[in-house]
């Protein structure tokens, strides 16, 4: 158990939010991509990590009443389209506050939270969250 806790917490990408530039056009991408859908074939070789800031502003959200099972004890959540300062623009949840304090123009910035925990085995999932920013 101890070599697949260390593996786990090693690995580059579990608690950052990495995404990838392209060297040829220079926009950036999350999730991470192999291949710039803007310049396809040009891009082979030429995309780079960025370690997003996590920072960025509310574009678009809901509230979310009628959950699906394993959401059910979170409910109601906010769910957001949020655009980046780094570029990208990604849905996100955004916890720790009331749906009423949220309102598109929001700043939010990112957060790393427990999402699942695998049975007996005991490993936790981890993943991106939201919180406002102050």
């Amino acid at each position: 158990m101890g070599e697949l806790s260390r593996m786990w917490r090693e690995t580059d990408h579990r608690y950052r939010m990495v995404g990838e530039k392209c060297g040829n056009c220079g926009k950036v991408y999350f999730p991470p991509r192999d291949i710039c859908p803007t310049c396809h074939r040009d891009s082979i070789g030429k995309m780079n990590n960025v370690e997003m800031s996590g920072n960025g502003v509310v574009v678009s959200f809901t509230i979310v009443h009628d959950a699906p099972p394993a959401f059910s004890r979170q409910r109601p959540y906010i769910l957001a389209i949020i655009k980046l300062d780094d570029g990208p623009t990604l849905t996100g949840q955004i916890v720790d506050t009331t749906p009423s304090e949220i309102d598109i123009g929001t700043r939010v910035r990112s957060v790393f939270r427990k999402i699942s925990e695998d049975g007996h085995s005991g490993v936790i999932h981890y993943g991106y969250k939201f919180v406002k920013d102050q």
